[in-house]
């Protein structure tokens, strides 16, 4: 992509009415805009990145045997009612149609997948089965607030899985479980990312989650640094306040970002729907469920809080939204600037067609400093310079994002330094 043609543009300074540092840093520097309080567009940075987060969840999911669906926002007043949570989840945005029937904004989506894997899935040999869906959910927050954090829309992978008996949910359980950590490991998140128990509501005594550290997070955890086991605050007490797997209590307490949750809800919803499968004497057997939730969104705003300097983000490679930033400095004198174009645009030329996500710098009329302001902004992993002084010696200068010195690299070694 070429910035002299990015019909978007960062700021120098950050928006004031904006109080998370998520939002801020990301308006700032051209990756996202905001419409209204929990409401943001994704601008092409964003949207690249949320892309790159969106293709690692859904390699990772299909792994473990997800098989992706996309079911309707729109969901019919009768199902909610059938669980008995129309009334009772407050998040609810409810509208009606033309046909005075009333529906709810999607907020979650056991009221479709349950009757609609009941359709397909009967039989004992139908099981296991595993089915997600990366989707816009809506939630009537009262309060919207931190940014891509709590939205009133906003984008999340659940990924529902059915079973026949509880060994073989709890089975799935552990390995889904890993592959939420394998995502975390590639979005960059893995050393500051624990296990947490909380409450399991009405589903059951203790439900995960996955609590990212960080100063501007809106829970407080208990950390286990022998076993890497962490206790969400609300159940502290339940625990007795020692680690549930190596009993420890010597547990630190810590600010974080929930970033993911995973549930046992056996049959919480297969029940209300009647849900049933016919084993092999052939008789009715309920099915159990587990659901395991994963905000993308979410996730862009946690490492926007997480990967950062006092100059801007510092992207993890897997989901910068480039690997390389090219930046172009223009000569005084003709020749030497001619040669620094044309040098570029081969660069630019060769890391592409070698399949390298590459940000071009080309425009002529914006400032060496602020070439460089904006490049620490956006935050790309590798800064690759182009100067009269860098050509001098048949080099460019590179620089890591997350590192301060500067290397001249000869012209033949950048494809080698890029990747």
């Amino acid at each position: 992509m070429r910035l002299s043609t990015l019909f978007t543009k960062s700021t120098k300074e950050a928006p004031k009415d904006e109080l998370s540092f998520n939002a801020r840093i990301l308006i700032q520097a051209g990756f996202i805009d905001k419409l209204a309080p929990g409401v943001y567009t994704y601008l092409p940075f964003g949207l690249l990145v949320l892309k790159k987060i969106e293709n690692i969840i859904r390699e990772e999911m299909n792994i473990i045997g997800g098989q992706e669906v996309l079911m309707p926002a729109l969901t019919p007043r009768q199902n909610w009612e059938i669980t008995s949570r129309w009334d009772s989840f407050d998040a609810l945005f409810k509208l009606k149609g033309f046909d005075s029937k009333e529906y709810a904004l999607g907020a979650t989506h056991e009221e479709v997948i349950v009757p609609m894997i009941r359709q397909h899935a009967f039989s004992y040999k139908d099981f296991p089965v595993y089915v997600y869906q990366i989707q816009t959910k809506f939630r009537n927050e009262k309060r919207a607030k931190s940014g891509l954090m709590r939205g009133r829309e906003f984008i999340m992978k659940d990924l529902y899985s059915f079973h026949m008996d509880e060994d073989d949910l709890e089975n799935y359980y552990q390995i889904a479980q890993k592959a939420y950590f394998k995502i975390f490991e590639r979005c960059g998140l893995l050393d500051k990312t624990f296990l947490t128990y909380a409450s399991g509501g009405a589903f059951s005594k203790f439900s995960h989650e996955f609590q990212t550290l960080a100063e501007s997070g809106e829970d407080d955890i208990y950390v286990c640094r022998n076993c890497s086991i962490a206790i969400n605050s609300e159940i502290i007490n339940d625990m007795h306040h020692q680690c549930p797997n190596c009993k420890s209590k010597k547990l630190a307490k810590e600010r974080a970002i929930e970033v993911g949750n995973i549930f046992k809800l056996k049959d919480r919803f297969t029940k209300p729907f009647s849900y049933v499968y016919i084993d092999e004497s052939g008789k009715k057997q309920p099915v159990l469920m587990g659901c395991y939730g994963m905000g993308l969104t979410r996730i862009l705003g946690t490492i926007a809080e997480t990967c950062h300097d006092d100059n801007g983000l510092i992207w993890p490679k897997e989901v910068a939204p480039f690997t390389v930033h090219i930046v172009t400095l223009n000569s005084r004198e003709a020749e030497s600037n001619n040669k620094v174009k044309l040098t570029s645009e081969k660069i630019y030329k060769e890391l592409k067609e070698s399949k390298i996500d590459v940000l071009f710098d080309d425009r002529e009329t914006v400032s060496t400093g602020e070439k460089f302001v904006e490049a620490d902004l956006i935050g790309c992993p590798i800064r690759l310079v182009v100067s009269e002084r860098t050509l001098a010696e048949d080099s460019v200068e590179i620089k890591k994002r997350d590192e301060k010195e500067t290397e001249l690299v000869g012209l033949d070694k950048v494809l080698k330094y890029s990747q």
